[in-house]
């Protein structure tokens, strides 16, 4: 990982690379957001060892960006949920997401399709929904596989 002190610059995008920087980070906290929020599930849906797992997920609690939620006491279980710092980064997610379907496109189509859950619009450059214009934020978008086999 980066350092944190940097000497001869002052950067704010180094210091969020040095939390968000990692592959997995992104890639655990788009889970967490698109509702995958158990441990085995992680492991399942990102193909994750479950030893980076773990160390990914202490190091975005340390940070703020996750929490843990006990949903189950014999033997302890806990669901995974963004805080509102992780939830701030929705808006990055899917202008990454947005960015990699411009120029990283899959064959059959794009991964995830993102819609405006009031309308079924898709989101714009301004991620406005593109029917209604209404923003469109974690809470009212939802976000499905639109893949073609």
């Amino acid at each position: 990982m980066l350092r944190r002190e940097y000497d001869t610059q002052f950067c704010s995008i180094a210091r969020a690379l040095e939390v968000l920087g990692e592959r997995w980070s992104l890639l655990i906290l788009r889970d967490v957001m698109l509702g995958v929020r158990r441990f085995d599930d992680l492991v399942t849906n990102l193909g994750i060892t479950r030893s980076v797992l773990t160390a990914r997920l202490d190091f975005l609690i340390a940070e703020g960006v996750l929490k843990r939620d006990l949903y189950q006491e014999h033997p302890p279980r806990y669901e995974y949920r963004a805080t509102e710092k992780g939830r701030q980064l929705w808006p990055v997610l899917m202008h990454l997401m947005q960015w990699g379907d411009e120029h990283y496109p899959a064959p059959g189509g794009p991964p995830r399709i993102a819609a405006h859950a009031d309308c079924g619009g898709h989101p714009d450059a301004q991620l406005r929904c593109d029917r209604c214009g209404e923003p469109m934020g974690i809470r009212n978008t939802r976000v499905s596989s639109g893949r073609k086999s």
